[in-house]
């Protein structure tokens, strides 16, 4: 896909791997619209790229369809949807306190799962309107997952659960969707530095950088983005899951 011209849906884009994502793809010629629940940062990062800022939650219906109404009008129909929005917690099946709170597993799976199918979904419905580009192609959706979709440590019962999902419906979307002219691939990212890594203490962030096996440091939001807009340049990346993080294979702990 020639993206410069398009319009892209970044979830999650007024920070981290969104942010970084979305201005990789301004760069690129792309008109972006960011949607988080962050409204100070993402009406910021709008301005600074021309873009739109919607106030959504990707779990919610209407409020889906309302921001990508207010997209359509603003910046254009959408051939790009990238889905970065994303919650995490920690909380063991048993812990301290009993067992794992049932409402903050529903609410992990809502926001990283249904959320990201939620967005797929009715932003794709969009696409098949438009004319079809070359190999007749109509848009492209990159996910994100985690490698903890594959080796989930402990405490994270929830969100491995919510990420395994993501990795484990790509290939069916993809199918889904092939007949329309639109693929679906999803990005499993290490230990990246993000506005929750900032929160850290520096040793514990060390530790997690001395996990990598090369480079033995945090993956960088501009090297997740420069996955997410190859993936949208080479057609031919469909239905695929693929890992960006240094060989990490992650311990229990």
């Amino acid at each position: 896909m020639k993206v410069s011209g398009t319009t892209a849906i970044i979830t999650g884009g007024a920070s981290g791997l969104g942010a970084a994502t979305a201005e990789a793809l301004h760069n690129e010629g792309v008109k972006v619209a960011l949607w988080d629940l962050n409204a100070e940062k993402g009406e910021a990062l709008a301005k600074k790229l021309g873009g739109v800022f919607c106030s959504v939650n990707v779990a919610d219906e209407e409020s889906v369809k309302a921001a990508l109404a207010r997209t359509i009008t603003e910046v254009g129909a959408p051939r790009i949807l990238i889905n970065c929005a994303g919650i995490a917690i920690g909380e063991k099946t048993i812990g301290k306190n009993g067992p794992h709170r049932l409402d903050a597993f529903k609410r992990v799976i809502d926001v990283n799962l249904v959320g990201t199918f939620n967005c797929i979904r009715l932003v794709a419905e969009e696409m098949e309107k438009l004319a079809p580009l070359e190999d007749g192609e109509r848009g492209v959706v990159v996910c994100t997952a985690s490698v903890a979709a594959f080796e989930g440590q402990i405490g994270q019962a929830a969100y491995t659960a919510s990420k395994a999902g993501v990795a484990g419906m790509t290939l069916p979307v993809a199918r889904d969707l092939m007949n329309i002219g639109v693929r679906c691939n999803t990005i499993a990212p290490g230990i990246f530095w993000t506005p929750m890594m900032a929160g850290m203490d520096q040793k514990v962030q060390d530790a997690l950088a001395a996990m990598v096996p090369f480079p033995k440091r945090l993956g960088k939001p501009e090297e997740y983005a420069s996955l997410a807009l190859e993936i949208c340049r080479n057609t031919m990346i469909n239905g695929a899951v693929i890992r960006i993080d240094g060989a990490i294979r992650m311990q229990p702990r």
